[in-house]
Order: C-alpha cells, then structure tokens, then sequence
C-alpha cells in the first residue's frame, strides 16, 4: 500500500494566509483598498489565487467586496465590535469552563502567554495573543462549539488590532491572560470562565464605549 503525498499548500491558500497576516498584523489597515494586480505581484503569483483569496477572506469577514469600491480592508466600527464580542462573551467563557472540567491541560495556553510576554513587535504579540484565546477553547469537547468560535476569530483579532494601534494596553490584559490560565490550571472552571468573560467585556468597553452604551438603551 503506497503512502499517501502530504499535500503541497495552494497557491490560493498562500495568498489567502499572507494576505490575512497582514491584516491581523496591522501592515494592511481597515479601509485600504486591496488590488489584485499589486497583490499578485508582491506574492509572485496571477491574479487568479489572489481572486480566491480575497473573496474567501470576504466570507470570513476581513475584506468588503463592493461593486464600486473594489476590495477593501473591513472597517472596525462599534457595531461590528458589539456584534463579534457579543458571539464571544455567550460562547467563550463556557467553552473554557467545558475544556477545564475534562482536564484540559493547557500547555498550548501557556506557550502562548511566554510568548506574547517575550514578543518583540506588534505583530508577534498580536498573533500569540489569538494562539492563547483559542487554546483556550479548543478543548471544549464540542467541535461545533470551537468552529462557532473560530469563525469569529479573525474579526476579534481585527477589532483587537485596532484597538491597540488607538490606545495599547497589552501589560493589563496579558496580567487578566494570567489569571485566567491560573484559575484554569486550578481546575477552577467556573471561576475561569468567570474571568474571562469579564477579560472580554472590559476590553470592547475600553476600547468601544459606544458600544457598550448602545447595547444599554437596547
């Protein structure tokens, strides 16, 4: 029986990892146009991938297609980042409190959270900070569930991207990182659960607080 080849990535999938880096990073910003014929020369590739790549980042909400405006970078505005924490704050905190009740071990978390205190840019932060979030809940024990979250995932960090570029405050949430991991490694599910829900909310209100209060005269 022959073995079976490890698949090569697409050419597609290159752009479309390249392209959401930048945007999750912040070196391609909420509003930039995005044209194909640049795109597909600073990756080397036709303008056929880059097509693909840009319309599956529109699907999960990192780039607007419009018929006038071309492509563009989504724009962060307080109801987008109403409508993403919202999914966050019903799903999260029980995904955590599910993933410590089965043993999660966490470790995943942890190498995360050494990295983001070691990182030396933006950028590594950034991306170590989605690591942590997700190794949170990927042990929920529900597929579903962690699919839900991961589809909201990329527009979290692009919510969060923006935030930090207005107004940075990585030592306060990485100390609220901290303590949600220690709790959690405790085996105290509820208490973990409880601290992250509050890490969620009081960052969308410092960071939107139109968004906070439009969701109070709802």
């Amino acid at each position: 029986m022959t073995s079976v080849p490890t698949p090569i990535p697409s050419r597609t999938q290159f752009v479309l990892e390249g392209i959401k880096h930048r945007i999750l990073t912040g070196q391609l910003t909420p509003g930039q146009a995005l044209v194909e014929t640049e795109l597909a020369a600073q990756f080397g590739v036709s303008k056929t991938p880059v097509r693909e790549a840009l319309k599956t980042l529109a699907g999960t909400g990192l780039v607007v297609m419009s018929q006038y405006k071309g492509v563009t970078v989504r724009m962060v505005d307080a109801d987008m980042a109403r409508e993403v924490y919202d999914v966050r704050l019903l799903l999260e905190p029980e995904a955590l409190r599910r993933a410590v009740r089965r043993g999660a071990t966490l470790e995943v978390a942890q190498d995360a959270l050494a990295r983001s205190d070691r990182a030396a840019d933006t950028a590594e932060r950034s991306l170590a900070n989605r690591e942590f979030h997700r190794a949170l809940y990927t042990s929920c024990g529900n597929p579903l569930l962690g699919r839900m979250l991961d589809e909201v995932r990329d527009q979290a960090a692009l919510v969060s991207a923006v935030a930090w570029a207005a107004n940075p405050s990585w030592e306060r949430e990485a100390a609220e990182h901290r303590e949600i991991l220690r709790l959690a490694l405790d085996g105290d599910a509820d208490g973990a659960a409880a601290a992250l829900h509050a890490h969620i909310a009081s960052f969308v209100q410092r960071a939107f607080p139109e968004a906070h209060e439009e969701e109070g005269h709802q």
